[in-house]
C-alpha cells in the first residue's frame, strides 16, 4: 500500500469506534464491571458496540450442525448471556444455570431456555450439553473448567483461567489433554480491533522480530466490585491481568519466561494489612517481563489510581510498529479486518469482542479445530501474573515463569 491508500485504509477501518470507545488513537479501550451500582447495560465497558456489517465480508456458515451448550452464571456483569450464544444461529441453548434461583430465572427469560439447574455441578450431568459456557467466580474457574471436561464438556470461560494457584494450571492443562476436547478462554482483549490487526501483522511479519510491547489494565474502583463470597477484594491486580498480557501474548502466542514485577501500598481499605484474605497490600503492580522472543514487555495492572481507565496496548519490533495504526517498512498489509459476525449476533462489549469470542469457539469446535485462545495460550496469559505477583511480594526478584504448551 502506499501513503495515502494506507491511510485511507484505516480510516475504513473506523467502523467500530464509538462515544466513550476509541481505539488506541484515543488511547483506550474502556472496561467492564465498574462498582457504580447500575445494570449490566450500563456497565463501562459492556455497552454493546456496532459493528458495519457492510464493511466486512459475509458470514459464512462453517456447518449446519447445532452446538447444544448450557450457560453458568449470571453475576454482577451477567456474561453467560451478553456473549450470545442464544443468538447465534449454529447453538441451542439447551440449560442454564445459577446458585441465586431469582438470577437463574432471569437468565432463562433472557436467553429464552426452559430448562434450568440450582448449580453447574447439576448441569454438566446432562447428557444432551456439547459445551458449557462458565461465567462463575474466579477461584472456581479451574475447578469448575475440570469436572466439566471430565464430564465430557467442551469448555467456553471467563478469565482468568486459573487464580493464583500454580498447581491448578498444571491440573487443568492436564484434564484438557486427557479429555481431548476444546477449552477456550474468553479473554476479550483478543477482539480488540487493535490487538486483533497487531495479530494479522505480526502473523505476515509486519513488525519482524519484536522488541517491546505493553499492555496496561486500568480499572479504578474506589469501593470495589460486587461479588460471589467477596473474591474480588483486595485481590492481586496481577492475578487478573490477561487483558493487558493479551497484549503480547495474543498477538503473538508465544510467552514470559520471567519477570521482576513491583507494587506500591495501596492507602485503599480493602488493601490494608489484615483486610483482605489474600493478605495482599497492593492495588498497582508494575511488571517487566522477559519474552520467549527474547524481547521485553512492560505490563500494568491498577485498581486505585483515578483517571481514564481502559485495555491499551502497543507493539515496537524490528520492521514496524503499532500504537493506533501501523507504522513500519511493511507496505503489503494483510487483511486487519476483524471476523464477520452471523445475522443475529451482536459485537457486544468491550471494544465490541462479546460475539467474535463467542462465534469463534463455536466454530472451534464445529470445525473440530484449535480455538484462537485455548489451553496454553490461556495459562501463558494467566499465569505470568500470578508469579509476577509473587515477584512483587519480594520486592521485585527475578523470577521464572512456568511454561505452558499444547
Amino acid at each position: 500500500m502506499e501513503k495515502e491508500e494506507l491511510k485511507n485504509y484505516f480510516s475504513r477501518r473506523n467502523f467500530v469506534r464509538t462515544a466513550g470507545l476509541g481505539v488506541m488513537a484515543a488511547g483506550l479501550q474502556q472496561i467492564g464491571c465498574s462498582g457504580r451500582k447500575k445494570s449490566s447495560a450500563a456497565i463501562d465497558g459492556l455497552e454493546n458496540v456496532t459493528v458495519k456489517q457492510d464493511s466486512l465480508k459475509p458470514w459464512v456458515p462453517v456447518s449446519d450442525k447445532k452446538l447444544r451448550v448450557g450457560l453458568v452464571g449470571y453475576g454482577v456483569c451477567k456474561f453467560s448471556a451478553a456473549f450470545g450464544f442464544q443468538n447465534h444461529p449454529n447453538v441451542e441453548v439447551v440449560a442454564v444455570s445459577d446458585l441465586f434461583p431469582d438470577r437463574c430465572a432471569e437468565l432463562a427469560k433472557i436467553t429464552k431456555c426452559k430448562k434450568t439447574y440450582p448449580s453447574l455441578e447439576e448441569l454438566i450431568k446432562d447428557k444432551n450439553i456439547d459445551a458449557v459456557m462458565i461465567s462463575t467466580d474466579a477461584p472456581s474457574h479451574a475447578h469448575h473448567a475440570i469436572i466439566t471436561l471430565q464430564h465430557g464438556k467442551h469448555v467456553a470461560i471467563n478469565v482468568p483461567a486459573v487464580f493464583g494457584s500454580l498447581e491448578d494450571a498444571d491440573r487443568l492443562l492436564e484434564e484438557v489433554k486427557k479429555s481431548g476436547l476444546k477449552y477456550m478462554m474468553f479473554e476479550t482483549s483478543s477482539f480488540h480491533e487493535d490487538l486483533y490487526a497487531m495479530r494479522q501483522i505480526y502473523k505476515a511479519g509486519g513488525f519482524g522480530e519484536l522488541v517491546y510491547s505493553e499492555g496496561e489494565y486500568w480499572h479504578y474502583s474506589e469501593k470495589g466490585i460486587d461479588s460471589y463470597k467477596g473474591w474480588r477484594h483486595g485481590m492481586p491486580p496481577m492475578w487478573y491481568l490477561t487483558h493487558a498480557s493479551a497484549y503480547h501474548i495474543g498477538v503473538t502466542d508465544g510467552s514470559f519466561t520471567e519477570v521482576s514485577c513491583l507494587g506500591m501500598p495501596s492507602y485503599m481499605e480493602r488493601y490494608l494489612p489484615g483486610n483482605n484474605k489474600y493478605n495482599n497490600r497492593f492495588a498497582s503492580q508494575i511488571a517487566l517481563f522477559r519474552t520467549s522472543e527474547g524481547g521485553m514487555a512492560r505490563m500494568c495492572r491498577s485498581s486505585d489510581t483515578p483517571g481514564f481507565g481502559g485495555e491499551i496496548g502497543r507493539i515496537r519490533g524490528q520492521k514496524g510498529s503499532y500504537y493506533g495504526k501501523y507504522q513500519g517498512l511493511e507496505k503489503d498489509l494483510p487483511d486487519l479486518d476483524r471476523p464477520s459476525l452471523p445475522p443475529g449476533v451482536a459485537a457486544g462489549g468491550h471494544g465490541g469482542s462479546h460475539g467474535m469470542l463467542m462465534d469463534e469457539f463455536v466454530s472451534s469446535v464445529l470445525q473440530d479445530r484449535k480455538p484462537l485462545v485455548d489451553v496454553a495460550i490461556s495459562l501463558n496469559m494467566t499465569v505470568c501474573g500470578i508469579v509476577a505477583h509473587q515477584s512483587s511480594m519480594k520486592d521485585g526478584e527475578t523470577m521464572k515463569i512456568p511454561q505452558f504448551k499444547f
